[in-house]
């Protein structure tokens, strides 16, 4: 498996060929349009629960209805956890049907995160639109953003079955593991120096949490043991880490056309994301001089009036120290573990080369 990362902005940040020939042949677009085919009816029904105007505001957030309300065909997002979660009830031998409350569970928690984050992180855009607190308000983000979470467990117990209690307590476990995971990425944007340990323990909470639970939520309402939901769960717990890393690289040198957000998001956000961290670590030269430029930034009062030069500066300085190079291994690191766990779980070897293919899909895109 290779990996690259000397790209230009909107360049694929990374290139990890199976190992398995078996995973060629998988049509990653087909999953994903399966989960979206089989979860969305679902999503807009307990959508359709919320009070006014809760409902029509999350209707946009989701793309269904445009700002003033009309009919929409919004970007609803790359749908990889509705696929994961499907995916999950086949590795545990049943239909993916029996998959689709897990997969629409982890994707309202999904969603009342982005809202909180956009808010947080002042984020005016998202899949090249504007973001719902910038559309409707903070507050209206806000109870949204609850409501949803509300819902995922509502989606879930109404099942009246034990799986469905052993699947909540995952999804409200994964949920807790994310809402930390966000406040230490906040505390670490106040802070001068952040470990790699520190970045990745975050990280793990605030991404690979939820997507650990993705993996393992349909298997457990298909009646899977622990040993092979946990098992599951440690498959997405490192693919999430693979999909964060590569979040973080697209955060910096992404195409804004292709990613919905600003140029240099992160780095205007102040965001302690692995590819900083790893060249604040790395010693030298380029990372000496970009700590000294981080340490100033922390105290300027102009840092909203950066010009596009100075971020590009520094942008250029964590390449110069190393890490976009070291993220880039690191993706491709998590990947290869996330793919090994697939192998000590009994499943149609079908399933396991759609697991594998999308993981693969995880690593290589360009938003």
């Amino acid at each position: 498996m290779t990996l690259s990362s000397t790209g230009t902005r909107g360049e694929t940040v990374a290139t990890v060929p199976s190992a398995n020939s078996a995973v060629d042949t998988v049509d990653v677009a087909a999953l994903l349009e399966r989960g979206r085919t089989l979860s969305t009816p679902v999503l807009r029904t307990a959508v359709e629960r919320l009070a006014a105007p809760m409902d029509t505001v999350a209707a946009y957030h989701f793309g269904w209805i445009d700002a003033q309300g009309n009919p929409a065909d919004g970007d609803g997002g790359k749908a990889v956890r509705p696929a994961l979660a499907l995916l999950s009830a086949e590795a545990a031998g049943a239909g993916p049907e029996v998959g689709v409350p897990g997969a629409v569970a982890v994707e309202l928690v999904h969603n009342f995160s982005l809202l909180h984050d956009d808010l947080m992180d002042g984020d005016e855009q998202r899949r090249h639109r504007d973001t719902v607190w910038k559309v409707h308000g903070p507050a209206q983000a806000i109870l949204v953003g609850d409501a949803l979470f509300a819902l995922a467990n509502e989606v879930l117990l109404e099942l009246g079955t034990v799986e469905a209690g052993r699947a909540t307590r995952r999804l409200t476990t994964a949920s807790r593991k994310l809402i930390d995971g966000q406040a230490q990425d906040i505390s670490y944007e106040h802070r001068e120096r952040v470990t790699v340990e520190e970045c990745l323990e975050m990280e793990g909470n605030k991404t690979g949490a939820l997507l650990a639970c993705a993996c393992s939520i349909g298997a457990v309402l298909g009646g899977a043991d622990d040993r092979t939901a946990d098992t599951l769960e440690a498959y997405g717990y490192h693919l999430g880490l693979a999909f964060q890393a590569v979040d973080d690289l697209l955060g910096i040198w992404g195409d804004p056309e292709a990613t919905g957000k600003q140029t240099w998001s992160d780095l205007r956000q102040r965001k302690k994301s692995l590819p900083v961290v790893a060249a604040l670590a790395a010693g030298g030269p380029a990372s000496e001089r970009l700590g000294e430029l981080l340490a100033a930034d922390a105290k300027s009062n102009d840092f909203d009036t950066f010009s596009e030069e100075e971020f590009a500066t520094r942008a250029a300085l964590i390449e110069e120290a190393g890490g976009r190079e070291w993220t880039s291994q690191e993706a491709r690191r998590q990947h290869a573990v996330a793919i090994e766990a697939l192998g000590t779980v009994d499943m149609p070897e079908r399933v396991r080369a759609q697991l594998t293919a999308l993981a693969d899909f995880v690593v290589v895109r360009k938003r």
